[in-house]
């Protein structure tokens, strides 16, 4: 699930995939291969109760996340998320965020692109990518302008989910990462702190999950919380909380950005197919 942004941006998660969201995987925990789905989800938005400070009144929204790929083919996602506040200093806005990303499956490099509306605003683009090469970060911009950046070695999202869930499947109630998305046009890559729940019990009870016959899989309540690298403080800059399953997707979601909060549920969930690697 892609993370979210800045507030203004409205939200462009990692949840690239990751928020980032999730990527199917080959790195084994006990001994087993992790596989994730090839999916599309919709999660519809709302303002979580009691979350709003600053006379924020409402909020909706929607996200579409697609994951598609496998361990020998790389994996792509792309995500959309449109949100409209309403309220007190904001008084309306709408804001549209689009990002499409394909990771090597390797996960030594990773091309992105965003885009980011926000009416009357001029529209924000962002389109590079990124190499890990030699401990460092090596990124090309051709958006929003040509630039060259380096930065310290970070993984991707798909790698950080990976490491996510066989750290989960091992019991592991913490996981610490450094992680690079492409957002904020480019130049920034976060340390991430993630707490890993117990595994829940019992049957998930969404409606698209028993549809596709993926309600009684395992999975684990995850809260990830994203800091800007040299942060003076130990505040988050956001946090993104859902429930992962084994094979990579996700429910619950609460995208948490400090003034307020959104809360997702699950309404559409297909299930996609992806090219099976060679044996």
């Amino acid at each position: 699930m892609p993370r979210p942004c800045s507030p203004a941006r409205a939200g462009l998660a990692a949840l690239l995939a990751g928020v980032a969201l999730f990527a199917a995987a080959s790195s084994a925990s006990a001994g087993q291969a992790i596989v994730m789905a090839a999916h599309r989800a919709t999660y519809d938005l709302v303002l979580a109760e009691g979350s709003s400070s600053g006379g924020l009144e409402n909020a909706r929204g929607r996200i579409v996340y697609e994951f598609t790929g496998s361990a020998c083919e790389g994996y792509t996602v792309n995500f959309r998320q449109v949100t409209e506040l309403s309220g007190g200093d904001v008084g309306r806005r709408v804001s549209d965020s689009r990002s499409s990303t394909f990771e090597s499956a390797d996960g030594a490099s990773m091309r992105f692109n965003t885009d980011t509306r926000t009416p009357p605003q001029p529209s924000e683009a962002t389109d590079g990518e990124a190499r890990r090469v030699g401990g460092k970060l090596a990124v090309d911009l051709r958006k929003p302008e040509r630039a060259s950046v380096e930065l310290k070695d970070a993984m991707f999202p798909t790698a950080q989910m990976e490491a996510l869930i066989a750290a989960a499947q091992d019991g592991k109630s913490t996981l610490e990462t450094r992680v690079y998305d492409g957002s904020e046009k480019g130049r920034k890559a976060y340390d991430t702190f993630a707490v890993i729940g117990k595994k829940a019990e019992g049957d998930a009870a969404d409606e698209p999950l028993k549809a596709a016959g993926w309600d009684k899989i395992p999975r684990w309540p995850v809260s990830i919380s994203y800091f800007e690298e040299g942060s003076a403080t130990q505040q988050p800059a956001y946090v993104i909380s859902f429930e992962v399953l084994e094979n990579g997707v996700s429910r619950k979601l609460k995208l948490d950005y400090g003034d307020f909060s959104l809360v997702g549920d699950l309404k559409r969930l297909d299930v996609l197919k992806s090219a099976e690697c060679a044996k």
